[in-house]
Parts: C-alpha cells; sequence; structure tokens
C-alpha cells in the first residue's frame, strides 16, 4: 500500500502533465509535454514563433514602429540559438533563417509597406508551423 500511493501519484501527473499522441494502431500514449514540444528536429520553437506572434499583433494594430522593435528580438534570440539548433537540422534552420530574414527586411525598409509586412510575417509564422511539426 505505501508503495502503491506514490506509484499512482506518479502516473496520475504524468499523464495530466502529458499530451496525447495517437498510434496507426489506435492505441493511445502519453508524451511528456517536453518531450512533445522538442519533437521537431530544430527542437522547440515556442519562444520564437511567440516573438512572431507579438509582432504580428503589433502589425495588426498598424504599429510598425513596435513591431520592428519587436522583431529585433527575434533576431538576436535566433542568432543566438543558432549553434543548438542549426546542426539539428541545418536545412529546416535556414528555412527558418531566410523567412526571419524577409521579415526582418520587409520592416526594415525606410517607408515600411504594412501589407508586405504582414505578409512576410505571416509567412515566418507559417514555416515555423510547418519545421516544427517536422
Amino acid at each position: 500500500m505505501n508503495k502503491t500511493i506514490p506509484a499512482l501519484a506518479v502516473g496520475l501527473l504524468t499523464v495530466l502533465t502529458s499530451e496525447p499522441n495517437v498510434h496507426a494502431n489506435g492505441h493511445i500514449s502519453f508524451v511528456p509535454s517536453a518531450e512533445a514540444a522538442m519533437s521537431s528536429k530544430l527542437g522547440d520553437l515556442t519562444p520564437f514563433r511567440t516573438i512572431v506572434v507579438d509582432v504580428s499583433a503589433l502589425l495588426d494594430k498598424g504599429d510598425l514602429a513596435k513591431a520592428k522593435t519587436r522583431i529585433k528580438d527575434l533576431e538576436t534570440q535566433w542568432d543566438e540559438a543558432e549553434a543548438a539548433l542549426k546542426p539539428r537540422a541545418a536545412a529546416d534552420w535556414h528555412t527558418v533563417d531566410k523567412a526571419i530574414d524577409r521579415a526582418l527586411e520587409a520592416l526594415r525598409t525606410s517607408t515600411p509597406d504594412a501589407t508586405k509586412c504582414k505578409q512576410s510575417v505571416a509567412e515566418l509564422l507559417s514555416i515555423m508551423d510547418s519545421v516544427g511539426k517536422s
């Protein structure tokens, strides 16, 4: 009995902090959330994606200046993470990096076009999501 309660507690905690993973045979297993986040080749892109979502929200508000400032955070963090991310999946890293460059370029022109900025940021978000599922 003394060993059953801690084992039950650990099992319950594992299920509550996990994400379901349905297998081809119909069985469901649970993958710890941290492991699920690391399932893409590049690893967890959530911190980078969060910045892109912030930039997108600023663009939707028409605040190009703040969007330009916020995307600098993405550039800095992406560059700092390059040594850890790029060796995992160089092709995916380059795909995301090029999309980041296009978004930076759109926001940094002398007279940014809001439509082009929104388009490049939406494309970046889409690419991050597709790479994150690989």
